[in-house]
């Protein structure tokens, strides 16, 4: 894991790879297709691409309109204006339809930095998972966001792919595939699980090292599909570790924790506990330090994994 890229950069060059490959994708963003990365799809295909400006439900609206003639439109923006200035549009334009429209906004979580609380979006996947037929994925890192991209192009329906602004490891070669609703056994372990999405996925498995020190051997998930969800996998290790950790750079309201639990609760359930944000808006800062400050290192997930194996005993 030492090459270290951000998923963001997935998006458009992934698009140009499609586009030559025979789909007919599209690109649809609102003014922010730099920091996207789709600037570098509509260099590549000019006449695929369009700017609508800064009007993120214009946005949503015309990607709708172009899927309903038949093109595979992705839309780009950031995590904050994809999903909330434009929720009704994608509720009721392009998911109350089964629109085939494809949102993979970037600079999700509070590793958007220094722009602060305003822009670090950590609602979003409580506000997609919800909406009937959306289904959310959240790739670890920009070879998972490669193959996130490819599965959503391929397969109908209205898709949310959360997508980052910040460097991460690379964790997965270049034969990843990624299977919608199935869960990865990052490594294997027998005391507790840390099931993880997205940047966290990084300091999951840095926090199964710290264990291991330890004689504390994690299992390690990386939930890359939020929903469809991989209740088999999760509920399995539940019942092998008899512990869950879930691990998210999202508020632990309505996001991983709140889908994990839900599982737990109607499979397997074992003591439990959740590493996110908690209930407050994020803050200008770089990414390790706003990591640290709100919890959720590779250190944090292994303090809570150690007491939430004392409250077990």
């Amino acid at each position: 894991m030492s090459e270290k890229r951000a998923t963001r950069e997935a998006f458009g060059a992934t698009l140009i790879e499609l586009a030559g490959e025979g789909l007919d994708v599209v690109a649809v963003d609102a003014d922010l297709s730099g920091s996207t990365t789709t600037a570098k799809f509509g260099a590549a295909y000019p006449e695929r691409f369009f700017n609508v400006g800064i009007a993120e439900q214009n946005m949503i609206g015309t990607a709708a309109g172009l899927a309903v003639g038949g093109k595979i439109p992705f839309t780009g923006s950031f995590a904050v204006f994809a999903t909330g200035r434009a929720y009704d549009q994608v509720r009721n334009t392009v998911c109350y339809s089964g629109l085939n429209v494809k949102l993979a906004p970037t600079h999700s979580g509070i590793t958007v930095g220094p722009d602060g609380g305003s822009h670090q979006m950590l609602e979003d996947i409580a506000l997609m998972r919800v909406l009937p037929g959306m289904r959310v994925l959240v790739p670890a890192d920009f070879t998972a966001a490669k193959a996130a991209i490819r599965l959503a192009a391929i397969t109908p329906g209205p898709f949310y792919i959360r997508l980052g602004r910040a460097s991460v490891p690379v964790i997965y070669g270049d034969d990843y595939v990624f299977e919608l609703g199935r869960a990865t056994v990052l490594r294997e372990g027998v005391h507790v699980t840390l099931a993880a999405c997205g940047v966290m996925v990084e300091q999951a498995l840095a926090a199964a090292a710290e264990l291991e020190l330890e004689g504390i051997h994690a299992e390690v998930l990386d939930v890359s599909t939020i929903k469809p969800l991989d209740v088999e996998t999760i509920a399995a290790s539940a019942r092998k570790t008899g512990a869950v950790v879930a691990c998210e750079e999202h508020s632990i309201y309505g996001g991983l924790g709140s889908a994990v639990a839900e599982a737990l609760g109607e499979n397997a359930p074992v003591p439990f506990a959740r590493v996110g944000v908690r209930d407050v808006f994020g803050t200008s800062g770089e990414p390790a330090e706003l990591m640290a400050h709100f919890g959720l290192t590779g250190a944090d997930i292994a303090a809570t994994a150690r007491d939430l194996l004392i409250r077990r005993r």
